[in-house]
């Protein structure tokens, strides 16, 4: 039988209000925009749980597929109801799927986590949130590259990552230990979380659509910190294209929004 895993929270609004300040942008925290809804239900652990990397140690919960390291590799998000701040929600989480491949890199694991939020009795959304495991020193891929379309210019710096660490309750320590990031993950800097950039695209998809039913999106390459990146749309029949371009041009993540 799956394991489902129930979380509560009372949506503070005040929350909302600091992921806007946090983005530099201005917004209504009357209710949960697409994607915000990743600053609640917190899965705080003490310390003596946690991973090496700063995460809560798979082997519970997740299921531990021998890899250590952890990168947000996408996910599929569908909307059923506004989701409101000020009154309480409920989480209910299962392991939808976990499996075990080699890819050009080396050994990989694919973890994907099904989460549903309900309020006041109500389905509000549905999510995919799809996790990717690797090797310690598993080498990168070649970035792709891509145009720039209505480009939208966003900086990123170390108070940004601290913030919307602090905003998630996340302690994945390459957004915030440069030393661990570059000795023992290999990356250049501090990377940019994956989601601030899924939530700069859903919510350029909502100002382009109006209220969203789906969005989707799957990461690409890392974006590190003190690059400048750019959020790009482009129409496509019902369909809205995002995606991230880095400074050198490399796609960083792209989306579907309907």
């Amino acid at each position: 039988m799956t394991e489902t895993r129930t979380a509560m929270d009372l949506m503070d609004p005040a929350r909302i209000s600091a992921l806007f300040a946090t983005l530099g942008i201005a917004g209504d925290a009357a209710t949960v925009p697409p994607f915000a809804h990743h600053i609640y239900f917190w899965d705080a652990q003490p310390p003596a749980a946690l991973g090496r990397d700063g995460h809560p140690a798979t082997g519970d919960f997740i299921p531990d597929m021998g890899l250590p390291r952890r990168m947000w590799a996408g996910g599929r998000l569908s909307f059923h109801a506004p989701l409101a701040t000020g009154r309480p929600a409920e989480r209910r989480s299962t392991v939808a799927s976990a499996v075990r491949k080699t890819g050009r890199t080396g050994p990989l694991a694919f973890v994907t986590l099904r989460h549903e939020i309900v309020q006041d009795g109500t389905l509000c959304l549905v999510e995919e949130q799809d996790l990717v495991y690797r090797e310690a020193d598993a080498p990168a891929a070649t970035p792709e590259r891509c145009e720039a379309v209505a480009p939208e210019r966003h900086p990123t710096d170390t108070t940004l990552l601290f913030r919307y660490s602090a905003l998630t309750f996340n302690g994945h320590r390459i957004h915030y230990d440069r030393d661990y990031a570059r000795a023992v993950e290999g990356y250049p800097d501090l990377v940019v979380h994956g989601p601030i950039l899924a939530q700069l695209l859903a919510l350029r998809a909502e100002r382009t659509l109006g209220r969203l039913e789906t969005f989707s999106f799957r990461a690409r390459a890392p974006i590190f910190c003190g690059e400048q990146i750019e959020t790009c749309a482009e129409a496509e029949g019902d369909t809205l294209r995002l995606w991230v371009r880095g400074p050198d041009g490399r796609l960083a993540m792209q989306a579907d929004a309907a």
